[in-house]
Order: C-alpha cells, then structure tokens, then sequence
C-alpha cells in the first residue's frame, strides 16, 4: 500500500462501503482496510484508501458530496 492514501475512516463498515462506491462511481480506484481487532471488534476503524495521485480529488468528493 505504498502507493496509497488514507483519505476516510469510520467505525461502521457501511460507511466505509458507502465512501467506496461513490469514488467508485467517480472513477476512482478505492479499497477497504480493516484496522479492526479480531477478538472483540472494539477498537480499530475500517480505512478507504486511494491512489496518491487521485487522492486529493477523492478527499475533496468526501467532503463536499457525502452526507451522513
């Protein structure tokens, strides 16, 4: 994940799924990582990470087009 960006993350997976498809949507390239831990599912988020170079464009679509 060298190459990517962290540009969202939330607690709810469904969130994070939301976040995905409109980058998707957008043409941006997007993957779900789950910093949760394994045990208890307590602590850790779910992370939505882009390419660097759409990052900026893909930060800017989070906040100005998704409302929760």
């Amino acid at each position: 994940m060298k190459n990517w960006q962290k540009i969202y993350e939330d607690g709810s997976p469904v969130r994070a799924e939301i976040v995905k498809g409109v980058l998707e949507e957008k043409n941006i390239q997007a993957v779900i990582l789950n910093k949760k831990e394994s045990v208890y599912q307590i602590h850790g988020q779910y992370e939505v990470m882009v390419p660097i170079t759409d990052a900026l464009t893909a930060i800017n679509i989070v906040k100005n087009e998704i409302t929760f």
